[in-house]
């Protein structure tokens, strides 16, 4: 069997969470304020979605977290406005 024939680290931790990164692209995640279910988190995922170079969305109510994953880096005042339309706040970047 050839070395690093697997998608995990030589220190055993594996790609994990759902989404296949391509290579170049950037993942950011943003903390929002006022999402409580799963109709919050869709329209988030929808007016983030439309934004240019933007690959995949994922929001989580529970946690306050949207992971944008794009093709570059996206202007944040974008992102912000994107989350106002859909009728939430943008925070900021989560640490």
């Amino acid at each position: 069997m050839a070395e690093n024939s697997s998608c995990c680290t030589p220190e055993g931790s594996c790609h994990s969470g759902g989404t296949d990164v391509q290579v170049g692209e950037v993942t950011t995640t943003y903390r929002v304020t006022g999402m409580t279910c799963g109709h919050c988190e869709g329209a988030v995922r929808s007016e983030i979605g439309e934004l240019a170079g933007v690959s995949s969305v994922r929001a989580v109510a529970a946690t306050g977290l949207v992971t944008v994953t794009s093709k570059a880096p996206l202007d944040e005042d974008a992102v912000r406005a994107a989350v106002d339309e859909a009728g939430y706040e943008l925070v900021g970047r989560a640490a």
